[in-house]
């Protein structure tokens, strides 16, 4: 009980999350099989619906964006400033080694890379914002292919010739579900970071205690 109470956030995001996924699995099978017989196609079985572009690319065209929200959220915060919001620093800039605690300032507690020197430090310091970066170039990736399987196939259903992939990444409906998904992360972080100088969640990590005055930047609880 005591390890679900310290994982608690994680359990819960990693539960719901498992959970929406598998009802998208089901009701994009269910659309794909009802599209497939409007036009006279074979459906297929829950299995092999899984492992379809059609799948794929609706799991990975969200994912890329959510991934692409976080990247330039880490990123904007190191060098932006929004007075007032918990989603920002007091200050901009990477802060000096004593105010990180690394090398020579780390304390006993401090991760081992903190202490190391050279590249590993170098890479630690910044390997969130590049797991972050490198999981969006990925499923972007991932839903340029997704998406241009699934493009193909609608070419061949209607008689069309097919196109490479570097010509799908010129086609307007691949970066219309792009940009849509761009600028509703776009639209939901900066909402967040105003929302949260003059609103408050008490007890929530999330927002400054109820009491704080507008305009206390960076704090929470």
């Amino acid at each position: 009980m005591r390890w679900a109470r310290d994982n608690g956030l994680s359990l819960f995001f990693g539960a719901i999350f498992l959970v929406s996924l598998v009802f998208q699995s089901i009701a994009g099978h269910a659309v794909f099989n009802d599209d497939a017989r409007m036009h006279g196609s074979e459906t297929v079985s829950y299995a092999r619906y899984l492992v379809s572009s059609h799948f794929g690319q609706g799991v990975l065209e969200n994912w890329q964006s959510e991934y692409l929200q976080f990247s330039l959220m880490i990123l904007a915060t190191i060098w932006l400033v929004q007075k007032g919001s918990t989603e920002s620093k007091p200050d901009v800039g990477r802060e000096s080694d004593e105010e990180q605690k690394v090398g020579p300032h780390a304390e006993p507690d401090s991760p081992a890379w903190a202490r190391a020197r050279g590249w590993r430090r170098a890479v630690y310091s910044d390997s969130l914002l590049i797991l972050m970066a490198l999981i969006f170039v990925a499923s972007w990736f991932g839903q340029s292919v997704t998406g241009w399987t699934e493009f193909n196939g609608q070419q061949r259903d209607h008689d069309q010739p097919a196109v490479s992939w570097s010509g799908y990444l010129t086609e307007a409906s691949f970066w219309e579900d792009t940009l849509q998904n761009w600028q509703s992360e776009f639209l939901a972080v900066g909402s967040m970071a105003v929302f949260s100088i003059f609103l408050r969640a008490r007890g929530s990590a999330e927002s400054k205690p109820v009491g704080e005055p507008h305009d206390a930047t960076g704090s929470g609880g």
